[in-house]
């Protein structure tokens, strides 16, 4: 019987299964998308129990797809939405509050507290990260902090925390029935929390957050056994065995492996990583520090990170809050209805700015708009924003490395968008390539679950499966380069200080 490993992918805006063969082909899948709760400026929120709900339901659609059972899955892996916080009772399995999405700001006053002894860098050394709204750590605090008898039942040690990871993982594994309370070493350093060269919590920073450690996961490898499928699920028995935060995942699948090695992702948001190998490489140019991977006992691999927040979901935003068409990638034939941009420059500042500037007080701005300026106008940059941010951030990684990249690797929903991919590699002045198998997230998910269970044998094994699909040449003249950045640079400036 052909064997495969299936990967949950639980994304911002849906939850995926993706099954995949020994080639590391997607031959299968399910994916439904949930509700995104907005009922305030900031707040962003989505329904842990729909998650759960869709998770299995996904599981479904993608067995039932290609006709097969549990029987014929070797291994799960999980990879998550990054820094999205949940809490949940352990009896009940009940969440306490609807889990904060990592696009979340309403921690700002909690950032602004912690930082007035020693500033948004006070824990940096330890956690690799910034004081940002961005990072669980707040999102923990302000649950515990606003929600009643919430902080008390966490001391009292009936509540547990977890990103998407570990609340799939308890729930898979059982739930208040034995599951089991674990996530892996990339998640765990999206949370300000873990202490990035012992790879474990760290209590003096918790307790200044007011987090009881008591509630936090066990941190593991990113690619091991955790723990086996439970009888509510139509993958019991089947060992889960890999846990990857989706960019570290996605870097994983472009088989990254080595030092010096990148991917570029363009999904809701955009995420460049950048393998450091077994050096912590902490920036001076507004990059994170992050865990790329931990394979079983070996050592840790580590990573510069480039997080941008808006860049798939400003074109949502243009779609659902504008009409401006039907569906996501009809923005491209809109935005090919002109020759350029017309002279205007969106900044989607909608939560701030994050790398390289870390600006929380911007807000989006629309700018150099004339009479002349159609949708077609605002649909380009829109989609040149996210060229112009990708820009920004491999600037920052150029100066922190000390060696230009050469090329780009990229990845996620966008890279379908011929017209963007084209503009990245003009406004970049490199090539920009995207894999044959283009659900890298999903497959790092998978690659990670088969090897600890010997489904695949080694990193040489994986790195043979990466095929380039197709690349784009630069073919912008340089002082035409040179006068867009200058503007887009010149449009970023007009978003900082908006909130006071």
């Amino acid at each position: 019987m052909e064997k495969f490993v299936i990967s949950v992918d639980q994304g911002t805006t849906s939850t995926r299964a993706i099954i995949f063969n020994e080639a590391g082909e997607a031959l299968a899948s399910g994916q439904l998308e949930h509700k995104q709760i907005m009922t305030q400026p900031g707040w962003v929120e989505h329904d842990a129990m729909e998650i759960w709900d869709n998770a299995r339901a996904v599981v479904g659609q993608a067995l039932g797809s290609l006709n097969i059972t549990r029987h014929s899955i070797s291994a799960v892996g999980i990879t998550n939405q990054r820094e999205t916080t949940v809490i949940w009772n352990k009896h009940t399995g009940i969440p306490v509050y609807n889990a904060l999405v990592w696009q979340d700001t309403r921690t700002q006053p909690i950032v602004d507290r912690l930082a007035q002894k020693g500033g948004v860098n006070r824990f940096r050394e330890i956690s690799g990260l910034p004081l940002a709204t961005f990072f669980s750590g707040t999102k923990i605090t302000w649950i515990l902090e606003n929600v009643a008898g919430v902080k008390e039942a966490a001391e009292a040690g009936d509540l547990l925390f977890g990103t998407m990871d570990t609340w799939l993982l308890w729930n898979f594994t059982g739930g208040p029935e034995g599951g089991v309370h674990k996530t892996d070493v990339t998640n765990a350093s999206r949370t300000m929390l873990m202490n990035l060269r012992t790879l474990a919590w760290d209590e003096d920073v918790a307790a200044e957050f007011g987090i009881p450690v008591k509630m936090l996961p066990e941190i593991c490898s990113s690619s091991e056994v955790y723990g086996i499928v439970s009888e509510t699920s139509l993958l019991r028995d089947v060992p889960i065995s890999g846990i990857l935060g989706d960019q570290q995942a996605a870097t994983f699948g472009q088989a990254a492996f080595n030092k010096g090695e990148s991917k570029n992702t363009y999904g809701t948001g955009n995420f460049l990583i950048f393998n450091t190998g077994e050096e912590v490489v902490l920036s001076k140019n507004g990059l994170l520090t992050t865990l790329a991977y931990q394979l079983g006992d070996a050592k840790p691999v580590y990573a510069l990170e480039g997080s941008i927040a808006v860049t798939g979901s400003l074109i949502q935003w243009l779609r659902d809050n504008l009409n401006f068409f039907q569906n996501a990638p009809e923005v491209e034939a809109m935005a090919n209805t002109v020759a350029d941009n017309g002279g205007c420059y969106f900044v989607p500042a909608f939560s701030g700015l994050f790398a390289p500037h870390w600006r929380p007080d911007a807000r989006g701005a629309l700018v150099g708009l004339t009479r002349f300026i159609n949708k077609g106008h605002i649909a380009r940059a829109a989609l040149e924003a996210t060229a112009f941010q990708t820009l920004e951030v491999l600037d920052a990684l150029n100066a922190d490395s000390g060696v230009d990249l050469t090329e780009l690797k990229v990845d996620g929903g966008m890279t379908k968008n011929n017209t963007l991919m084209q503009f990245q590699a003009d406004i970049l002045g490199v090539p920009v390539i995207s894999p044959v198998i283009t659900e890298t997230t999903a497959l790092g998910a998978a690659y990670a679950a088969g090897l600890a269970v010997g489904f695949w044998s080694d990193l040489d094994q994986l790195r043979s499966r990466w095929k380039e699909g197709k690349r784009w040449i630069p073919n912008m003249d340089d002082a035409e380069r040179q006068r867009q950045i200058k503007l887009w640079k010149k449009a970023v400036t007009k978003t900082l200080d908006w909130v006071e």
